[in-house]
């Protein structure tokens, strides 16, 4: 494994680790106790996925948009018999929408911990959307078992979870 492989896989399992530690978190206290210590592993989480695709793109595409889209219809034709690139987009998508929430949290801490109920839901979905491709759908190995277990978890958690029950 080259150097610029290992920095990629490496950044993408260290934001998946801390979104994973960061929504458990968000989860299971609905009295914001660990507010502090969420917000920073989600921060840092947000950090290491703006550091993968940089990695990404310097190493695996040669900062080419073309090329990451040509990649991203190769990996989904492989993984669904249709040559699509557009994942590309709803991994921008995702990531624009990631920067946001922290900064939301960072600059407007009451207004982020009043938003509805029904925005914490949907977006916490998507992310776990995304989680599950990126460490089940598209991963293969020992690695796809860890993704399973995690994504797993998450979801036993927001079943038993406070944070989504009504007062």
């Amino acid at each position: 494994m080259s150097r610029g492989e290992f920095l990629t896989k490496i950044t993408i399992w260290f934001t998946l680790a801390g979104y994973a530690i960061g929504a458990a978190y968000l989860i299971s206290n609905r009295k914001w106790r660990w507010e502090t210590t969420a917000r920073l592993v989600w921060t840092v989480s947000c950090i290491g996925l703006l550091i993968h695709v940089i990695l990404a793109f310097h190493y695996y595409h040669g900062w080419s948009q073309e090329s990451a889209y040509r990649e991203t219809a190769r990996q989904t034709a492989e993984v669904f018999g249709f040559d699509w690139g557009g994942g590309l987009f709803i991994n921008y998508a995702f990531i624009s929408a990631w920067v946001l929430d922290v900064a939301w949290w960072w600059l407007w801490r009451d207004s982020y911990r009043r938003r509805p109920r029904l925005l914490t839901i949907t977006w916490q979905g998507f992310l776990l959307f995304i989680f599950f491709n990126a460490t089940v759908v598209f991963v293969a190995g020992p690695l796809r078992w860890i993704g399973t277990a995690l994504c797993g978890a998450l979801v036993i958690l927001w079943g038993v979870g406070r944070q989504f029950r009504r007062p």
